[in-house]
């Protein structure tokens, strides 16, 4: 009898320490997750949308053109998107290739000149706004990579913040949500 428990306790701590490694396997393989907000579900009807000049009270574009005067990326329209078209647009990320018109803000940003920049972006890190129309999902990060290079103004310390984190839509959003 003794024996019989013994094989049936080594049994039992056998088939939980398997079940303890798959939980770990699985946990280890899982995507990482944005610690502001967790990604939207890959479920259909999921949108995620660019908040214009990162005012999640303004315009939600999806898979903009930005024909015209551009998709402003920052508040200020110091940094403006042109002419885009987008290989990729789903829940998790969207990458798009166009023109980037940054603002040298050089003697200041009112009066610095504009250059236009051949640019590939992906945008990223979506986290949920909520309003009055309901709950939407905007891109919080945006990386950029320029095939061409840089004008030389626009170099080293002068460069654009790369990959920019949109921290205010970032606390807008948590405030949105909040209560």
């Amino acid at each position: 009898m003794l024996i019989t428990n013994g094989r049936r306790a080594r049994q039992v701590a056998g088939w939980a320490g398997i079940a303890c490694a798959a939980l770990l396997v699985t946990a280890c393989n899982s995507p990482v997750r944005s610690a502001v907000a967790p990604a939207p579900s890959t479920a259909a009807g999921t949108r995620t949308f660019l908040a214009r000049g990162q005012d999640i009270n303004g315009t939600f574009l999806y898979r903009p053109a930005c024909h015209g005067l551009g998709c402003a990326l920052s508040g200020d329209s110091t940094v403006i998107l042109s002419r885009m078209t987008w290989s990729t647009w789903s829940a998790t990320e969207a990458i798009g290739t166009g023109i980037d018109k940054l603002d040298a803000c050089d003697p200041d940003c009112a009066a610095g000149p504009v250059y236009p920049v051949r640019t590939v972006v992906t945008l990223s890190d979506p986290v949920k706004v909520c309003s009055s129309s309901g709950p939407r999902w905007v891109w919080t990060r945006a990386s950029f990579r320029f095939p061409n290079g840089l004008p030389t103004a626009l170099r080293g310390g002068n460069g654009p913040q790369n990959p920019w984190r949109f921290d205010s839509l970032v606390s807008a959003a948590r405030q949105s949500c909040a209560g």
